[in-house]
């Protein structure tokens, strides 16, 4: 780590498919739309909506999700869907809808409609997910009930919440730069259970008490490159 770096990269994750549970790499392509291979699907529905947590213009909430995974195998385009023992499913269309109990979905790449909520990067530190450990005392709790694409190891004693301080400046990430220009707003689905992570409503209640509902920082990309565990995050 340098002497003006904000942390190193932790980890990595990606989702392949929106609002099931990612994939953590250790080296991965960003570009301008973000994480190659990011959210590139979704559940559709009929009427054109995406499985989400939860139900806005663009999102349908389909409950269970987060209980499965995704993942890119073999070099494929079209990701693997994980049941909830996290074994690959041989028809992903088949399973989904069984598994839903709706006929009407079905695994979709994203066309003009973005899948994402907002920014194409969420990056958190480890300071505010150890303050949301600390927090919820008796819940478990990792960087998986938030959803980042980067989690940043940052150095003892920095502050939690410090991606605040990150906002509307630009660093570089390996060979990528980004800006980082807004925070998420959190909703319930930080609660869901998924492998691992037992419901919780707890989650939820503190984030919202303790940092008004936000929480990580939220980026756009300015340069594309590739981008490793250990990197470095360096401003300018």
């Amino acid at each position: 780590m340098t002497l003006l770096s904000f942390g190193v990269v932790e980890r990595l994750w990606r989702y392949p498919v929106k609002s099931t549970g990612g994939e953590r790499v250790d080296r991965v392509a960003v570009e301008f739309r973000g994480l190659a291979g990011d959210r590139l699907w979704a559940v559709r529905d009929a009427a054109g909506k995406f499985g989400s947590g939860k139900s806005t213009r663009r999102f349908r909430h389909m409950p269970g999700l987060l209980r499965l995974g995704s993942r890119y195998a073999d070099g494929r385009d079209r990701p693997e869907v994980l049941d909830v023992d996290g074994r690959p499913v041989p028809d992903p269309d088949a399973y989904l809808r069984a598994y839903l109990r709706r006929d009407d979905v079905m695994l979709a790449r994203e066309g003009e409609i973005s899948h994402f909520d907002q920014q194409p990067l969420s990056v958190l530190s480890t300071a505010t997910l150890d303050w949301v450990r600390r927090a919820v005392p008796g819940v478990a709790v990792d960087e998986r009930r938030f959803r980042p694409n980067i989690l940043v190891r940052t150095p003892a004693g920095t502050p939690p919440f410090v991606e605040d301080t990150w906002l509307g400046r630009t660093v570089g990430i390996g060979g990528a730069r980004i800006e980082f220009v807004d925070s998420s707003e959190r909703c319930a689905m930080v609660n869901h259970d998924q492998p691992g992570l037992p419901h919780s409503p707890l989650v939820l209640r503190a984030v919202a008490a303790g940092h008004d509902n936000r929480l990580d920082a939220l980026a756009r990309v300015l340069v594309p490159g590739e981008v490793g565990v250990g990197d470095p995050v360096v401003p300018g």
